[in-house]
């Protein structure tokens, strides 16, 4: 998209970044009966979801480009950006320090006029599930127009850690067959031929610390997914989720499922 200044003078940072059409995007729904204002905390909640979104969106960007140098054998490269992922997800993980000061009543006091909008559905977040290798969870069909269209072709797509055996295979690791041309669509689960390989190779410490920087990459995601699912259980309980979902107690079965299971397995090995 090009933008639209016609000069220097005009291209400052508020133009660049778009700054008032960013701040005029937190539209709250909820009204106080008797003043007919907002209540005050929806803003914080928009907000933080938004910041999330966009992180989304980073963290998507990073791991295209790492799986992108990965084909390439730029080892060096995608583990550098790798680590820039890891940093991203500490960050999700502080923003929810900041959600968590707001109380169930005040949660309460707008949450019902969120009617059906749920976090489950957020497009970008599936969208990083397919490309780590989970793709157990989510039905597409739940996804309509652009959205259903991105994550058709994420389902379709091979998967970071595919990218990682590929490289193992360029460098002359023997590969099975089966996992090299592995139905891409499938979820990604344990093998242990391929954990055989990646122990007989950890003797290299390049290949070890991309095999690090990969669990580290799966405990960060595991790690957001545990302090959400509290966030969630001190702020509604038990109460099913806005949207229908069951809230927290579907939160919690997706804890302890790492994308990388072959990277957990193989630590009883050494």
């Amino acid at each position: 998209m090009s933008l639209p200044f016609e000069n220097d003078d005009e291209f400052t940072y508020a133009n660049y970044l778009m700054v008032p059409e960013l701040l005029t995007l937190q539209r709250c729904v909820s009204h106080d009966p008797e003043t007919g204002k907002p209540e005050h905390d929806e803003t914080l909640f928009i907000i933080i979801h938004q910041v999330y979104e966009l992180w989304f969106k980073q963290i998507l960007h990073e791991v295209d480009f790492i799986v992108a140098q990965l084909n390439d054998d730029q080892i060096s490269a995608a583990q550098n950006h790798l680590k820039r992922v890891l940093k991203i997800l500490k960050t999700l993980v502080g923003q929810l320090d900041v959600l968590e000061t707001m109380t169930p009543a005040e949660f309460a006091s707008f949450r019902s006029f969120l009617a059906n909008a749920s976090g489950f559905q957020s497009a970008q977040f599936r969208e990083l599930e397919f490309v780590l290798g989970i793709k157990d969870r989510i039905e597409i069909d739940w996804f309509s127009g652009e959205e259903g269209e991105r994550l058709t072709a994420r389902h379709r797509s091979p998967t970071l850690w595919d990218a990682f055996v590929g490289v193992m295979h360029r460098q002359g690791a023997p590969v099975p067959a089966h996992v090299l041309n592995r139905d891409v669509r499938e979820p990604v689960v344990e093998n242990v031929e391929i954990q055989a390989v990646i122990i007989e190779r950890y003797r290299d410490e390049g290949f070890a610390g991309l095999c690090e920087t990969l669990t580290d990459l799966d405990e960060g995601l595991q790690e957001w997914r545990y302090r959400h699912v509290m966030m969630v259980r001190r702020t509604i309980g038990t109460k099913m989720g806005t949207g229908g979902s069951d809230g927290a107690a579907y939160l919690a079965t997706t804890l302890f499922r790492p994308a990388f299971p072959d990277l957990w397995a193989i630590r009883t090995a050494f």
